[in-house]
């Protein structure tokens, strides 16, 4: 069956790590599944998410941020997402239109309408049958990825990071039978053991 799971959080919540688990998972149970990843998942996705995060030499402005995302994003959605779900595989992906959201709408200021109307004009409406939400304290969560390079979002104030969770929190708020919200300072394990358990309910469903 056919089923669109995201993974969504703020920085060192472990979505990757978490995302890849559900593959691997489903994988060994022989269901048909595809990870993919925001921004990024196709080639063009590839070089602009190098440019939005990497870049050092040029100031980018917020909305063009809001723009260069859902770029990227509508490709992914037409080249990759929509395809596999046609073809009955559940579409594993770690960030999407969530993300804009809570980074450009609740973390930058840019008007939250706005932002979700172009996430909806890229996703052509598409949403998640279910969104984990990995949420962790700011402070936790960027203590874990301290010692790594950091991309520009990585190295914002503590409040931008802060504004960004709240808005995730209030994401899953307003949607709760989408969301997953999960405690991100458990075990992998117990992480993992959590997100299946609501994923083996949506497959038997089906």
């Amino acid at each position: 069956m056919s089923l669109f799971i995201t993974f969504e959080g703020g920085e060192g919540g472990g979505k990757s790590v978490q995302a890849k688990a559900l593959y691997r998972r489903l994988s060994q149970l022989a269901i048909p599944a595809l990870l993919t990843h925001e921004p990024g998942g196709t080639p063009f996705g590839k070089k602009l998410g190098r440019w939005l995060k990497w870049v050092k030499e040029t100031d980018i402005s917020p909305l063009t941020e809001l723009m260069l995302f859902n770029a990227s994003r509508a490709q992914l959605v037409a080249e990759i997402i929509q395809p596999n779900l046609k073809g009955g595989k559940v579409v594993i992906s770690d960030r999407y239109a969530d993300s804009t959201t809570a980074y450009q709408g609740y973390g930058r200021g840019l008007d939250l309408e706005m932002v979700k109307a172009t996430n909806n004009a890229a996703t052509q409406g598409l949403k998640p049958a279910l969104t984990v939400l990995l949420d962790i304290p700011v402070e936790k969560g960027l203590a874990r990825i301290k010692g790594r390079e950091k991309d520009r979002f990585e190295q914002e104030a503590l409040a931008f990071h802060q504004r960004v969770r709240e808005g995730y929190l209030k994401l899953a708020g307003d949607e709760p039978e989408r969301w997953l919200i999960v405690d991100a300072s458990q075990s992998k394990e117990k992480i993992s053991q959590i997100i299946w358990q609501r994923v083996s309910q949506l497959l038997s469903r089906g």
